[in-house]
């Protein structure tokens, strides 16, 4: 997997926190550093976190599955790219986010937005990608889009959830459909 390959998928799996700070935004009157701060710590530290532990998962059952790894890949990225576009696809634009933004309130909107990010990071343990480069990336893409995503929240509405998305989900289904054909037509 390139180092652009490895953007292009931290860009797809930040969607899902991205869309959620964009609810946190829209839940505040007023706009202060620390939320931003908040939020990107909390996203982009889960989504960090994620990946790496479901890389050690992977890798402990790498051999067994050596043979089809590539179609892993593919169907848990096309599973979770799938997911994503048809959650962008709901007609339901209201935000149920509080504008809590303490531990209580973070944690589980960390840890709901991060859960495709422990699949993806068993798919690397199969694709053998160098996983600290790839958690880095993650974790600095997704914190930069959550706190972009309170920004616009506050000051661009709904417009752009169902948006981030729908793009998220189509990154993840074309980068698990690059590795497929990549594995089966040996390119």
């Amino acid at each position: 997997m390139s180092f652009l390959d490895i953007i292009l998928l931290a860009i797809g799996v930040s969607m899902d926190a991205f869309a959620v700070s964009i609810c946190k935004g829209l839940s505040l009157q007023k706009i202060r550093p620390v939320h931003v701060m908040k939020t990107g710590l909390w996203f982009g530290g889960f989504q960090a976190l994620m990946p790496l532990v479901g890389y050690f998962l992977g890798v402990s059952f790498t051999g067994f599955v050596a043979s089809v790894d590539h179609w892993i890949a593919f169907i848990l990225l096309g599973i979770i790219g799938g997911n994503m576009i048809k959650e962008s696809s709901h007609r339901d634009d209201t935000c149920e986010v509080s504008p809590d933004f303490s531990a209580r309130s973070m944690f589980p909107l960390a840890v709901a937005t991060s859960i495709d990010a422990l699949a993806i990071g068993v798919s690397f343990a199969f694709l053998k990608v160098d996983i600290w480069t790839a958690v880095l990336l993650i974790g600095i893409c997704t914190a930069m889009f959550s706190g972009v995503g309170v920004l616009i929240g506050r000051y661009f509405g709904h417009r752009w959830k169902s948006k981030a998305e729908f793009a998220g989900g189509f990154i993840l289904i074309a980068m698990g459909l690059k590795i497929l054909l990549e594995h089966t037509l040996g390119a």
